[in-house]
């Protein structure tokens, strides 16, 4: 019996191995403000590479916090006439002028009703001299979304680093997820229409602490910082492509994705790339709210 239960754990424990790549992951830290408490976007600042940024979701105050790899709140940044219906991914490029631009996906819809989504863009600000002192974005651009079929709910969002090309992936309880892009034209003033781009499939997967259709719901994505990599989060498993040099992202997407295993946690919703291109750096919903670094 002894001999039956050591080869059921062997072979659990290679099928574990097998399903992803598990890199060299590290605590860096635990985030030490309270507040942040339902971190759902994640990505690394273009001003100081040691400080982050990150927002609470739904219902929330429409603020974003500045944090460093200590875990300390550098600033508490509130966008004027912004509402947090729902917020729930972020980003990040060097704007067209070498002027660093923060994105805020307002796009989660879980009861699938909303009439439109929308996405903020404001100029990465400097931070305060005081670490944790609340101030002032400047003012946002907000350019509003719908759906060209339908309602859907989304926790991810891309935006290509050199084309500023925005895409949204949407959420499925079933795995059946689907990528829409925002129009390359935007217009602050007027409702406009995503195009669908393709399908994607996230089917149910076994991991030991999760349970398989873990592996289907999609709550964060990233571009590397040279466009040559994606990655998608679910609340098991992060899946990377790569994007070959004039390849689209549709095109890479329709190649089997290389599959990590981050660190189990209550519920990962943030991942973001390094400005090294491969290490990921995540984070999780719920206190306390950890800071996880994946070199490889």
């Amino acid at each position: 019996m002894k001999i039956l239960l050591l080869s059921l754990c062997l072979l659990t424990a290679v099928s574990l191995a097998q399903d992803g790549e598990r890199g060299r992951a590290e605590n860096v830290a635990v985030l030490e403000d309270k507040r942040i408490n339902e971190s759902s976007g994640l990505c690394q600042s273009l001003r100081d590479l040691k400080v982050f940024w990150t927002l609470n979701d739904s219902a929330n105050d429409p603020c974003l916090y500045a944090f460093d790899q200590d875990g300390k709140t550098r600033a508490k940044v509130r966008v004027p006439h912004a509402v947090n219906f729902d917020w729930e991914d972020m980003a990040t490029v060097m704007g067209t002028d070498d002027k660093p631009l923060l994105y805020i996906a307002d796009i989660g819809d879980n009861l699938k009703i909303r009439a439109s989504i929308q996405i903020y863009q404001i100029q990465e600000p400097e931070l305060p001299t005081a670490a944790g002192n609340e101030i002032n974005s400047a003012e946002p651009k907000v350019w509003h979304f719908s759906y060209p079929d339908g309602h859907h709910n989304a926790e991810t969002l891309l935006v290509h680093p050199q084309t500023q090309r925005l895409y949204i992936l949407t959420k499925s309880e079933d795995g059946l997820s689907a990528l829409y892009a925002c129009p390359e034209i935007l217009l602050e003033h007027e409702p406009m229409e995503l195009e669908k781009i393709t399908d994607i499939s996230f089917p149910p997967r076994q991991r030991l602490g999760k349970r398989p259709h873990d592996a289907c719901m999609t709550v964060g994505g990233s571009f590397s910082p040279d466009g040559s990599r994606a990655v998608i989060a679910t609340y098991s498993f992060i899946h990377e492509w790569q994007i070959a040099p004039g390849q689209s992202l549709k095109e890479a997407l329709a190649k089997e994705a290389h599959l990590i295993n981050p660190p189990l946690t209550r519920q990962m919703e943030a991942v973001c790339y390094d400005a090294d291109g491969q290490t990921l750096w995540l984070t999780s919903e719920h206190l306390p709210t950890p800071l996880i670094r994946i070199s490889r």
